[in-house]
């Protein structure tokens, strides 16, 4: 195929052949991993340009390029940690594995085969690294491709690593068991009201856990329970972890439900918020509260959606205040792009620059992009519609849209209606 650039990305003519378009797929696939190395070559390069600028204004060493992944992150449209490891990444292809970054430039190679390779050379030396990079990446005697460019995602990982453990055993070793470290608890939103629970334990306890699950199911579908045996497992994870006795009992938690008193009273569409998951159907909620014995904290709106306001003289928010910020934006960084849950609450427009502790001047931030802010040339600020205002040091500009719980100023409340808001924002009670 002759095609410019701009040519494929206009996309297949009408008429064209299945071969053509078979054609036309590949080509594509070679200009995505082709730009994913352009780019990974521009992030050193932005990298260094940014600890020379630093450098330059007498920033500490120790904080040398500080806020340029999060720079990465916003141009690349994904989270500030997706940032950090694509620019760690980049900086191991450019200067540290020449063979795989050629690969990824002449179109052979994809960012996800290069980061499997960097992740499984991680623990070794230097010169081991470059030795499996030569191995593995480097072309044939004739200049033909290596091997590596037609193995699966499965293969490729078992071959560096085969490499890894003749290289240097020891650090091999010692990487799983340091792994053990990082062993965690992760909850993300799933269709249809369900969450997905995960666990990254050592393989010995992950193992262990699946089969005394297993054993469960095995036992009660042995028993006539006509529950599947995936059912079964799920069910007995939540009893044994929760403490609840049987399917059918009720689990006791605390929730943080925002809806409208009408959302809970009546029949209403409005959509509720669960605190840590997300919007949930109105029906849902209600269905939900008598199905459990929760200690409930009520957050009601206005009708529009509208939280009430607060605001602080202090510096720091008050914890009711930070509360109220954390389920405002609905628990989730402001950052566009981040999905990590909120661990700061901090102003958009400086407090020495006279930003106020207010609802309107605060956003939630994730400790990454709070530190990120923090660097030499960024600047935030509230937009009047509830969005965030951020320019990074290169004068990029990005708004973080007002969450959906934000609306303008509704009218006064009248003396009745403040009353009743007190009571239930006030109002805990066990259901």
């Amino acid at each position: 195929m002759n095609e410019t650039i701009d040519q494929l990305l206009a996309g297949p003519p009408l008429g064209v052949s299945e071969k053509e378009l078979v054609d036309w797929i590949a080509r594509l696939e070679e200009i995505k991993c082709t730009a994913e190395a352009v780019q990974a070559e521009a992030a050193v390069r932005l990298d260094e340009a940014a600890r020379a600028r630093q450098a330059a204004a007498g920033v500490p060493a120790r904080k040398l390029g500080e806020g340029v992944a999060s720079q990465i992150a916003l141009a690349r449209r994904v989270s500030p940690a997706k940032g950090a490891k694509l620019l760690g990444l980049a900086k191991i292809l450019v200067t540290e594995m020449p063979h795989t970054f050629a690969l990824m430039k002449a179109g052979l190679f994809s960012q996800w085969q290069a980061t499997i390779l960097a992740r499984e050379t991680a623990c070794l030396s230097l010169e081991d690294r470059r030795v499996i990079d030569y191995q593995l990446c480097s072309p044939g005697p004739d200049g033909e491709p290596p091997a590596v460019v037609t193995m699966g995602l499965r293969q490729l990982e078992n071959a560096a690593k085969k490499l890894a453990i003749t290289l240097d055993q020891e650090s091999v070793v010692a990487r799983a068991a340091n792994a053990e470290k990082d062993r965690r608890i992760s909850v993300r939103p799933a269709p249809d009201t369900m969450t997905w629970l995960g666990a990254l334990l050592p393989v010995k306890d992950g193992v262990a856990v699946f089969a005394a699950l297993d054993q469960a199911a095995k036992a009660a579908q042995a028993a006539g329970d006509e529950r599947t045996r995936g059912q079964v497992m799920a069910d007995t994870l939540v009893d044994r972890v929760t403490g609840r006795d049987g399917v059918d009992a009720k689990p006791r938690i605390e929730v943080k439900i925002v809806m409208t008193a009408d959302a809970l009273a009546n029949d209403s569409d409005q959509p509720a918020v669960v605190e840590g998951y997300g919007p949930v159907p109105a029906t849902w909620a209600r269905e939900a509260l008598t199905d459990a014995e929760v200690f409930i904290r009520r957050l009601f709106t206005d009708p529009a959606g509208q939280l009430v306001a607060m605001e602080s003289r202090s510096r720091k928010a008050p914890d009711g205040l930070a509360e109220f910020i954390a389920i405002r934006d609905g628990g989730i960084c402001r950052t566009n792009g981040c999905d990590a849950p909120i661990r700061n609450v901090d102003h958009a427009r400086r407090h020495a620059d006279g930003g106020t502790t207010s609802a309107q001047n605060l956003q939630g931030l994730c400790e990454r992009c709070n530190q990120a802010k923090e660097a030499l040339g960024w600047q935030a600020r509230p937009g009047p519609d509830g969005s965030i205002i951020t320019i990074t040091p290169t004068g990029h500009t990005y708004v973080s849209p007002p969450p959906d719980t934000w609306r303008p100023d509704p009218p006064p409340l009248s003396q009745a209606e403040f009353v009743l808001r007190d009571v239930l924002l006030d109002y805990d009670v066990a259901a």
